[in-house]
């Protein structure tokens, strides 16, 4: 699916020096956070849903400015994965300092955390857990540096493309716009002790690896192994596509 957005420059230049509201982040203090980040076609969707089926964990639904696409041969519904939004909407609420924080991504869509979704959470008495872009997670942690912060990644190139491929139609373009993505997000947490990597490669497994961290738990060996696989992905990925080398 072609996206194209229509206020991009103006998206652009508000996201440039946004900054959350005080309400964003006195709402934020008052609850843990738990991120999950991953390449395109990474699971992390798939590790949080079973993850808030056990009853302990809250997902925030992010906002994003695309359209629902076909995934796993079923269209996305809104308020799910996400709250599927105008950008003109989008565009009054970061004005407004509505959002947590919010990115660009693959140069054709914004997407955001927003405050009414941090008060749900707040609310609910459980752990907050959600998804997000790298470009947000300099600003959450900057507000909050207790949050914790975990990448998820695929066992291998192979797998990785196998998965992208069976998970939705896409162009040539856009899958060149998705690996781009992903080359400078490797490049960012292989650069960055922020992150506490986990290999997705048997959902159950990797679920109870998740829950370990979130409760507590120390798995550096798994850290370890799973932070050499984020590598290995980084350089075939450029391996087979050199041009992505120097983004």
């Amino acid at each position: 699916m072609e996206v194209q957005l229509q206020h991009k420059q103006e998206f652009k230049t508000l996201l440039a020096d946004y900054q959350p509201s005080q309400e964003a982040r006195d709402t934020l203090a008052t609850m843990p956070l738990v991120i999950l980040l991953s390449v395109t076609g990474g699971g992390r969707n798939t590790i949080i849903n079973e993850l808030t089926k056990t009853g302990r964990y809250h997902y925030i639904v992010s906002d994003t400015t695309r359209p629902p696409k076909v995934r796993n041969g079923a269209l996305e519904q809104d308020g799910v994965v996400y709250h599927f939004r105008r950008e003109e909407d989008v565009l009054v609420d970061l004005r407004r300092g509505h959002y947590l924080e919010a990115e660009l991504i693959h140069d054709q869509q914004v997407s955001g955390t927003s405050v009414r979704e941090l008060q749900k959470a707040h609310d609910s008495g459980k752990v907050p857990i959600n998804e997000v872009d790298i470009g947000g997670t300099d600003a959450i942690a900057s507000i909050k540096p207790d949050t914790l912060f975990l990448f998820i990644v695929p066992p291998s190139y192979a797998e990785w493309m196998r998965r992208l491929k069976t998970r939705e139609d896409m162009s040539d373009e856009e899958l060149v716009n998705r690996l781009t993505t992903a080359v400078r997000m490797l490049r960012t947490v292989l650069a960055n002790d922020r992150f506490v990597f986990v290999v997705n490669d048997d959902l159950d497994e990797v679920v109870k690896t998740v829950d370990d961290y979130i409760s507590g738990e120390r798995h550096d060996l798994h850290d370890a192994s799973a932070k050499a696989v984020t590598l290995r992905l980084y350089h075939e990925t450029i391996a087979h596509y050199p041009q992505l080398a120097e983004n």
